[in-house]
């Protein structure tokens, strides 16, 4: 996977937005207003993802790719290379697992619209 697929498959998600709060270097994924998954574009072969905390850490000892997040609450949120052992399908399972943990955090009434 690259940053073009990355990107691309960020946006097929349903109520997904592709924003640059950070500044232009830092490619950010929201969906309905809130951040699952950030890029930076100096470094476009790793991205940040929101993870499980028990899940983050199974990660990050199975797969030396996935680091805790970089400038990120470490417990939350995963720093994963795209240029190691990791398939893209596990990396699309990480990105949905991400979007799945902040569509299950919205109200129900914004979950409805999924």
């Amino acid at each position: 996977m690259n940053i073009e697929t990355l990107r691309e498959y960020c946006l097929s998600r349903n109520h997904v937005a592709e924003t640059f709060p950070f500044g232009e270097q830092t490619l950010v994924f929201k969906v309905v207003g809130k951040i699952f998954l950030l890029a930076g574009l100096e470094n476009p072969d790793r991205f940040n993802v929101k993870c499980d905390p028990e899940r983050a850490v199974s990660l990050r000892e199975e797969y030396e790719e996935v680091q805790p997040g970089y400038h990120m609450n470490k417990t939350h949120w995963n720093t994963v290379y795209m240029n190691g052992r990791l398939s893209d399908s596990q990396l699309k399972q990480m990105i949905d697992h991400s979007y799945e943990l902040i569509v299950t955090s919205l109200p129900k009434k914004q979950q409805l619209m999924f």
